[in-house]
């Protein structure tokens, strides 16, 4: 690849109504060819396999780093375990512990209320429940991919923000 050049790549993931959903995304970078430690990162919860583990690479490529979690308490678990994530990508209907009461619990918590929540559901109502429960956004499923990365870009929360001072070599971080 050229350096200022953007590749187009085709991705294809399964979905679970059997048929293959075509991915494309028309640009962007590797991301570790951009590693400044600024990179967003986005918590995936999502009990479908196939898509959450297409999604990974997806989000990783547009320069995020991705974790993921197969049900709401799980999501709870990583979320207490780790830095407040930029964005969650949100499924509504997963075992365990469902969309909606993952949301509940994480607006109970001071410390992960504040992160936006994009629903991402073939739940017919979905729109509704998303508005229900106070998330930033909602991608319907299937989706095409440029949708989602659309959202993700529109509702993630800036990440901290590397800076080089004048009069230091080291690079300092600041928030924008």
């Amino acid at each position: 690849m050229l350096p200022g050049r953007r590749q187009r790549f085709k991705v294809l993931a399964p979905v679970r109504l059997g048929k293959r959903l075509d991915l494309v995304h028309n640009g962007g970078i590797m991301p570790d060819e951009t590693n400044d430690g600024t990179a967003a990162t986005v918590l995936v919860v999502e009990d479908d396999f196939d898509l959450r583990d297409a999604l990974v690479p997806i989000l990783e490529y547009e320069g995020h780093r991705v974790v993921s979690a197969a049900n709401g308490q799980e999501a709870l678990d990583r979320l207490h375990a780790m830095p407040p994530p930029s964005l969650i990508l949100l499924d509504l209907m997963m075992p365990v512990m469902n969309g909606e009461e993952f949301r509940a619990e994480q607006l109970r918590d001071p410390t992960l209320a504040s992160i936006p929540v994009v629903v991402v559901s073939a739940h017919p109502g979905a729109e509704e429940r998303a508005r229900r429960i106070g998330a930033a956004g909602c991608v319907k499923k299937p989706f095409e991919i440029e949708d989602l990365l659309e959202q993700v870009r529109r509702s993630s929360r800036r990440p901290v923000a590397a800076v080089l001072t004048p009069s230091r070599s080291a690079t300092q971080l600041r928030r924008p």
